[in-house]
């Protein structure tokens, strides 16, 4: 068993954790639970050894430890899935999962070969059809996320922490997790699990553990509690959170997408995208779904211009063809896009909230071409803090000091500042809890109602059917099934997901 003791925690001197209590049962699913900012994360790096300063006492099998590092913590046997990628990028798949741990040979040098073998069987394992010998560089982040799992399941540990492990994987590659999540329960492991998606935490949690603003507040067995019940005791209160009524998408044609094609960059003959037509009208949220490898994210950077050497195809504005080779091209003809990674390349983490902000209109906030006009920018600032309702005690405040919700509301306050006419937007509720995606379907809603035309991907398929007013389906680079909103069940959308079918788009 794992158990935590009157553990506290503070940050430059704001209390992130104020002596919590709770115990982790072996041969279990322990669900921990809270809103962003609550504290899980920050607990979770104490049991891991990533923060070491911290008072109060960690028992493990009945016996005190305080770690000095995360070596530490492995020795012992507690491996964490981090939330934010713990990966290199430009070392491979199976450096990554033996990085610290290689295999050498009998005169002390790295056996690759002996690696990529047993990294390959882990692959496997996951259903991760991808090379030991590739870069993580050129893996997608759902791919990344995979191999972040191999990684941990390769220590053998007792005490496994998975901090949103699904966060950025298809109902697939989830179905794959939670049948490895069983074995490991069979065989006697703790499992410590933080997850946003209520659905799922009813599938797969045995207990649960809530935490609220640093304090836990509750614990129990996940048959006995309601999905209600279990949001009032996170939040405090009641969460009036409804689905989302339809915009009122009108006639106009907003962006028309004809024949797009992107050529794979190291296969020859090979494409990722087929063929891809559509159109996006104003006032209109177009959400698009498919399972790992669909080829989502890539058709939203070859509309924002990042794929101009391997993309063919015609892209029109409101009717106007479009040369699009470069994001410069995009955000000039009206296009933003809110990327899948917030922390990759959506922020600049140890910049401030206001700089962030303001870095994608600099040229509107000059003074005599010469500086910045601070005037202006704190006051573009400040209109995005309060129409957002971003969390924070002032817009100097670094970036990666703020939630995982507050951080994305910064990446969408940065692209709105440009007033696009057309908003991407690539899994723009990943890692965040369910108040905050409340917040963000209001604010899409309200986006849209205002005109602007919305492209939304997202892995979880209520969301999907939440807030758009019609459902691409994508399956290995095609388009399979564009679906009114009305008549788009879950059963029909995965349907279209998983194989091809013949169907009038």
């Amino acid at each position: 068993m794992l158990i935590a003791k009157n553990i506290s925690k503070k940050f430059s001197g704001v209390t992130a954790l104020s002596n919590v209590t709770l115990e982790l049962h072996p041969g279990k699913v322990n669900a921990i639970i809270g809103e962003n900012g609550a504290g899980k994360s920050t607990l979770m790096k104490i049991f891991s050894g990533v923060h070491t300063q911290y008072e109060g006492e960690i028992i493990l099998n009945g016996r005190t430890v305080h770690f000095a590092n995360t070596r530490e913590a492995e020795e012992a046997g507690i491996a964490i899935i981090h939330q934010e990628l713990n990966l290199v990028p430009y070392m491979s798949v199976a450096e990554n999962i033996f990085l610290g741990r290689e295999i050498t040979n009998r005169f002390g040098m790295v056996d690759n070969t002996q690696m990529n073998e047993q990294a390959k069987k882990l692959l496997n394992l996951l259903h991760l059809d991808i090379e030991p010998e590739t870069k993580m560089a050129a893996l997608k982040v759902g791919q990344q996320q995979m191999v972040e799992i191999a990684k941990a399941l390769h220590t053998n540990a007792g005490v496994i922490i998975m901090d949103e492990p699904t966060s950025a994987i298809s109902d697939k590659e989830v179905d794959q997790l939670f049948a490895i999540i069983r074995k490991l329960k069979e065989e006697g492991k703790i499992i410590a699990y933080i997850s946003h998606k209520l659905k799922e935490l009813f599938t797969i949690a045995d207990r649960y553990v809530i935490l609220r603003d640093g304090v836990s507040v509750d614990e129990g067995n996940m048959e006995e509690v309601s999905p209600d019940e279990l949001i009032h005791k996170m939040t405090g209160r009641k969460l009036n959170f409804e689905k989302a009524g339809k915009s009122k998408a009108n006639s106009e044609e907003l962006l028309q997408v004809n024949q797009l094609n992107l050529k794979h960059p190291l296969l020859r003959f090979s494409n990722i995208l087929h063929n891809i037509s559509f159109t996006l009208y104003k006032g209109e949220i177009l959400g698009i779904y498919g399972l790992m490898g669909a080829g989502r994210t890539e058709l939203m950077e070859c509309i924002f211009g990042l794929h101009p050497k391997n993309a063919s195809g015609e892209i029109r504005v409101k009717g106007k063809p479009c040369s699009i080779k470069t994001p410069a091209d995009a955000i000039a003809t009206g296009i933003a896009l809110v990327p899948e990674d917030r922390k990759l390349h959506g922020l600049i983490l140890n910049q401030s909230i206001r700089n962030n902000i303001s870095l994608t209109v600099l040229r509107q906030l000059e003074k005599w071409g010469l500086m910045l006009n601070a005037g202006k920018e704190m006051a573009l600032t400040d209109n995005y803090i309060n129409r957002l309702a971003i969390k924070t005690t002032s817009d100097r405040n670094k970036a990666r000091s703020l939630s995982g919700g507050n951080q994305q509301k910064i990446v969408l306050a940065k692209w709105l500042a440009t007033n696009p006419q057309i908003l991407l937007l690539d899994e723009p509720t990943r890692g965040i809890d369910i108040n905050a995606k409340a917040e963000i379907y209001k604010l899409i809603k309200s986006l849209a109602n205002e005109g602007m035309g919305i492209i939304m991907v997202s892995s979880e398929l209520p969301e999907i059917l939440a807030v758009s007013d019609r459902v691409m389906v994508m399956w290995e680079g095609e388009v399979t099934a564009i679906i009114p909103g009305e008549d788009a069940t879950e059963a029909g959308v995965l349907t279209h997901a998983i194989h091809k079918n013949e169907v009038a788009l």
